[in-house]
């Protein structure tokens, strides 16, 4: 007698093996809400995280009767994300180095005087502290 091999079935969408229910996969950050009718399903705009309000702040501290269009402020905020990036990515080899697990202001410091060129450095250095201090003092 030889034994029996058991074939598998493939699952079928919608169907679940015996004693499970069907499980429903969400989109992560979309949501469907039905009307009171509930005939119609609305769905909501999946939030979209930018630099843009604070990019349009900035340019009103420095040039209040200048605007920005739409094109030129992503332009802004690709390269702010960029810049960001490249900042991180130096601060966390810099802690690496040290052998150290948290990025500190120090390590960001250093990254932005290896990252941003001369003068540029310097000013980004000097807001930088004055922005930690500022935030110290009041928390």
């Amino acid at each position: 007698m030889s034994p029996k091999i058991a074939e598998k079935k493939p699952i079928v969408a919608g169907k679940a093996p015996a004693g499970k229910a069907p499980v429903e996969k969400k989109e992560a950050g979309k949501k469907t809400t039905s009307s009171v009718s509930g005939d119609k399903k609305k769905r909501n705009k999946t939030r979209k995280e930018t630099y843009s309000s604070y990019i349009y702040k900035v340019l009103k501290q420095t040039h209040p009767d200048t605007g920005i269009s739409t094109k030129a402020m992503s332009i802004m905020n690709s390269f702010v994300n960029d810049i960001f990036e490249r900042v991180a990515t130096e601060a966390s080899k810099l802690a690496t180095y040290t052998k150290k697990s948290t990025i500190a202001s120090r390590e960001i410091q250093t990254a932005v005087r290896l990252i941003l060129p001369g003068e540029l450095a310097k000013h980004a250095t000097s807001e930088g502290t004055r922005a930690v201090a500022k935030y110290s003092s009041s928390s």
